[in-house]
């Protein structure tokens, strides 16, 4: 694999824990920069508003019952929090809140809409106010969501039961429910034409794809621990991050082979697509970096070195926002890394 340099990564380190920025090069012509910042402890995912500008990002610490938990707004340019929302409390005894993880925005109807993992079920915010307006039960250990605004429609996974729920995103009815027995469906990605949800089967090493008007899925090889995806601009080619093997596999969907698999660090957890290049950006939890890919090419083109335990990335007008789980600030905040990417 290549990338950039061991003393080159140590110095991104060093450097990134100090709160600076640099130039970071890779073997190819793409040149980044990387700016980090410490939010807070619990740092899950984010998600990017373009109509607002903002970058939401979920918080939990602890086991349940869990108490502490907030939904962050974060200005994207400057990396501080702008606003920080609770979720409502369940238990008044113990103080256990609706605690978010998974997320996404909704531009359209200016909401965010977040998976509750220990609560079972997903929640609806305003953009605007920060106020919780629903919160939708049923969905087992709903680990990802994503939001398909042409179709008025957000699909969550509930990895507990195999199960795929798509809900009204104006009227917030739960309006589809798809169950595959066995599956472990983690990460979700839609394709906004064509109104297809496509599920990364983390206990199968498969792609699951969920088609408009059919509750018959069908089922696409992908690599060795899926666990998250996402798609090419034009929806014919899947991108999946392999935890296990520590790959990005390239996956033609209409031909419903693997074209590639591409080395990018031990526990790839999670895979944007940056619409600009086509690049593929995946999130290396155990190796502590992020690795930019041509999926064309089938090369790793940079290695960004970030915070330990990165945990997820959104890639939003040329740049990758990166969480991580390193207790690395100064008060033992974990941290957000903007990675600006070039082409």
């Amino acid at each position: 694999m290549s990338g950039i340099s061991t003393r080159a990564a140590a110095a991104v380190a060093v450097a990134l824990a100090a709160g600076i920025t640099l130039t970071l090069s890779g073997p190819a012509s793409a040149v980044s920069t990387a700016t980090t910042a410490p939010l807070v402890r619990g740092l899950y995912q984010s998600a990017y508003s373009e109509r607002n500008d903002a970058l939401w990002v979920t918080v939990s610490v602890g086991r349940p019952p869990t108490g502490t938990s907030s939904l962050l707004k974060v200005d994207p340019d400057t990396l501080q929090v702008e606003a920080t929302y609770a979720p409502p409390v369940t238990d008044t005894t113990t103080g256990a809140v609706e605690a978010v993880y998974g997320i996404a925005v909704d531009d359209e109807h200016n909401t965010v809409w977040t998976t509750n993992t220990r609560n079972n079920s997903v929640a609806v915010y305003s953009q605007r106010t920060g106020a919780h307006l629903a919160t939708l039960p049923g969905v087992a250990h709903a680990r990802e969501i994503v939001v398909d605004e042409r179709h008025d429609t957000v699909w969550a996974s509930g990895f507990g039961d195999g199960t795929l729920v798509a809900f009204d995103s104006r009227t917030f009815e739960e309006k589809r429910r798809v169950t595959v027995e066995g599956a472990g469906p983690a990460g979700l990605a839609v394709d906004e034409r064509t109104g297809k949800v496509y599920a990364a089967d983390l206990s199968n090493d498969r792609i699951i794809e969920v088609s408009p008007g059919s509750d018959t899925p069908r089922f696409v090889p992908a690599g060795d621990g899926p666990i998250s995806v996402s798609l090419s601009r034009d929806g014919r080619t899947a991108y999946t991050a392999d935890q296990t093997a520590g790959t990005v596999s390239v996956v033609d969907l209409r031909k419903g082979v693997v074209e590639k698999s591409v080395a990018t660090g031990a526990g790839a957890l999670s895979v944007a697509t940056d619409g600009r290049s086509g690049d593929v950006v995946v999130v290396n939890r155990s190796a502590a970096n992020v690795t930019v890919v041509d999926p064309r090419k089938g090369v790793v083109e940079e290695t960004v070195a970030t915070g330990a335990n990165p945990n997820h990335v959104e890639v939003a007008d040329g740049s990758a926002y990166v969480v991580d789980k390193s207790g690395a600030g100064a008060a033992g905040e974990d941290q957000v890394t903007r990675i600006r990417l070039g082409h």
